[in-house]
């Protein structure tokens, strides 16, 4: 809930002050996949997680993407080349098991660590910089509703998709 900071204006000699009401230890922790494929529009299919889980794990379980990935293979009704790096998460036993059975779903695995190669990354970073920059957000349900907004634009805007990916530098080769 600590607002991320920005450029900003103030009258010369005066110093902008962005006054917060306090630091929250809330987070929301987002899964999302940047869906690519030659001659159609880019996708992105995300799903938030505002609370703590009943088991009071604060983010996504191997079992959360598991259903992310069924739920994208549903709506995009063909196989998957799945580009992964190496969180933890990615790499339980109980994911090798479920990515291994599946005949729809083929993964390949980023270097250790590689964020430049990730396209998600980039798409946090349009939200960081453009929709959450420079907000004090009054509440965890405006949080919420500000990233939800941000990533419905960005959703709609393939173009904006397709440029995380040509900024990774890596390209979409048919097979």
């Amino acid at each position: 809930m600590t607002p991320s900071i920005m450029r900003t204006w103030a009258r010369r000699g005066r110093t902008p002050v962005i006054t917060v009401r306090g630091r929250s230890r809330r987070r929301i922790s987002i899964a999302a996949l940047a869906c690519y494929k030659p001659g159609h529009r880019s996708r992105l299919i995300y799903r938030p997680r505002p609370e703590a889980r009943p088991d009071g794990r604060k983010s996504f379980a191997w079992s959360d993407y598991r259903d992310l990935l069924i739920a994208a293979h549903r709506q995009l009704g063909g196989p998957i080349v799945l580009v992964w790096d190496n969180l933890n998460t990615h790499l339980t036993a109980g994911m090798r098991a479920f990515t291994a059975t599946q005949d729809w779903l083929t993964v390949v695995q980023l270097p250790s660590y590689a964020p430049d190669l990730n396209p998600v990354e980039g798409i946090w970073s349009l939200l960081r910089r453009g929709f959450l920059s420079n907000i004090a957000f009054t509440s965890p349900e405006h949080l919420i509703s500000t990233i939800r907004q941000g990533l419905r634009t960005i959703q709609y805007r393939s173009d904006l998709i397709d440029g995380c990916l040509a900024g990774t530098g890596l390209a979409l080769t048919p097979a």
